[in-house]
């Protein structure tokens, strides 16, 4: 494949850029404000998505046969929900092969468990963002790939805002609560990368959920990685987002049952992957 991943310079595009490169493709990918110290092999552009311009420009300057959007500016509607049009827009008007890749924040957390073929019903800013980018891109392209992701972990807490959380709250160097009320499904950020290549291999289109089989509370998943990190887990505060002021969905059970079935790779719970002490 000669690969364009939009948002290379981010967790997940930093691991998908490299895995990439290693499985041979030709690789491109885009950054926002500068480009990663270690970068070999991979091709980088600048690239912000609010500019139409430029999303056309650096599209026809790479020519890539496959666009993987991983990039996300969280809230920010012209970012995420708008960028994401864009991308899709431009990579149907060269005919490339689109994987883009949304949320689990497009879920309410009403009905807990959630597969394909549920509709969007977000509750916050970010998830109506990231719904809104879901349905232009199947409306401009009704071929792409659409995955649905959870909490991405793995790369320990250099690489993984999740994992770097946990251990501000062990040091006492941040404020905050993991919640015991808000469950999500996480995913090796590996085993996420690893199956969007394979998905942007074949010739699948449509709806994918990718994450892990294990339901797990923010704090539950805390306790993991303090346990394998082989840090103090009673030092980890505690608290219950229903009731605060927060917004956002409790429970929200990615099954990726259909999805899996469909790929070789195999996505692990966490219990699995934070079992292992990070080196």
């Amino acid at each position: 494949m000669k690969l364009l991943i939009i948002g290379g310079s981010g967790f997940l595009g930093g691991e998908l850029s490299r895995r990439a490169r290693a499985a041979g493709h030709e690789t491109s990918a885009t950054y926002s404000t500068r480009p990663p110290e270690t970068s070999e092999g991979v091709s980088w552009h600048s690239l912000d998505v609010r500019d139409p311009a430029r999303v056309t420009g650096v599209m026809a300057e790479v020519a890539p046969s496959v666009v993987v959007n991983v990039s996300s500016g969280d809230a920010d509607w012209a970012v995420t929900a708008e960028g994401g049009v864009r991308v899709a827009m431009a990579a149907a008007e060269r005919g490339c092969r689109l994987v883009h890749v949304s949320s689990d924040a497009v879920f309410s957390g009403d009905r807990v468990r959630y597969d394909e073929t549920c509709l969007p019903d977000p509750v916050t800013p970010y998830g109506a963002a990231k719904a809104a980018a879901e349905a232009g891109v199947r409306l401009l392209a009704p071929h792409a790939v659409v995955v649905r992701t959870s909490l991405i972990i793995g790369g320990g807490p250099a690489l993984s805002v999740h994992e770097r959380h946990v251990h501000d709250l062990v040091a006492g160097t941040r404020d905050g609560v993991l919640f015991t009320d808000v469950v999500r499904c996480p995913v090796h950020v590996a085993d996420l990368a690893a199956a969007l290549l394979e998905l942007a291999a074949s010739g699948a289109g449509g709806m994918r959920h990718i994450a892990g089989p294990d339901a797990l509370t923010r704090h539950e998943l805390g306790v993991l990685v303090a346990r394998r990190d082989g840090l103090d887990a009673s030092r980890l505060p505690a608290g219950r987002r229903a009731g605060s002021p927060l917004r956002g969905a409790l429970d929200v059970r990615l099954d990726s049952r259909v999805t899996q079935r469909r790929l070789r790779t195999r996505l692990r719970g966490a219990r699995e992957f934070l079992a292992e002490r990070h080196a």
